[in-house]
């Protein structure tokens, strides 16, 4: 029991260095400025159900798709921790997102599919790390939590979605900042640790 009360805290902190509700508001903010009440909600849950379908694809049929294209556990270790680690160094430096403003007037509610499912919540960094942890085990119960665990991130970031208006008044942008810069360096250490994981095996498996 502790064991998996140990996972789910493992998996639980690393969805949450990579998708945290709070660094994700603003840009929610942004893409939905001059929606209605409604309109936000229809985006927000269309957005993180999808995430969650995305997500809980690549955790099922992660490894299926390791055999398929021949990818070994290291080189996706070091390659994934690189990717990650990147995204938690943009996050540190602090670099504005490419996404373009839509029209206030207009909203397309199909923004909820694509820049908010994915990448924001079901971005590479995301899919990554689910499939890492799925990597490293090989217990269904394991992988259940994986998947229940990220169902909980989604609810939270849709619960962040849905109070961002108020959450951002009472905060304010800078403690946003703060908690977006910290969360770049975690993502940053998450990455470092992949890689030297992925070191580390290959040079098991030459050895």
């Amino acid at each position: 029991m502790n064991e998996l009360a140990t996972f789910a805290i493992t998996v639980f902190t690393g969805f949450f260095a990579i998708m945290n509700p709070i660094s994700n508001m603003p840009i929610f903010l942004t893409l939905t400025e001059g929606a209605d009440k409604e309109t936000k909600q229809r985006i927000n849950l269309k957005a993180v159900i999808i995430a969650f379908i995305i997500v809980t694809v690549f955790v099922l049929l992660g490894n299926y798709i390791f055999d398929l294209f021949g990818i070994t556990i290291p080189a996706f270790k070091i390659t994934g921790g690189i990717l990650i680690f990147f995204v938690g160094f943009e996050m540190l430096q602090s670099k504005k997102s490419n996404i373009k403003h839509l029209n206030t007037v207009n909203i397309d509610e199909n923004i909820a599919i694509s820049p908010l499912a994915i990448p924001i919540l079901a971005g590479p960094g995301t899919i990554v790390t689910a499939t890492n942890f799925v990597a490293n085990t090989t217990s269904y119960i394991n992988i259940a939590l994986i998947i229940l665990v990220f169902g909980l991130m989604c609810l939270l970031n849709y619960i962040a979605f849905s109070l961002s208006d108020i959450i951002a008044k009472k905060i304010g942008d800078n403690v946003i900042s703060v908690i977006g810069k910290l969360m770049g360096l975690i993502i940053a250490i998450i990455g470092t640790n992949m890689i030297i994981q992925g070191l580390k095996l290959s040079f098991d498996v030459f050895n």
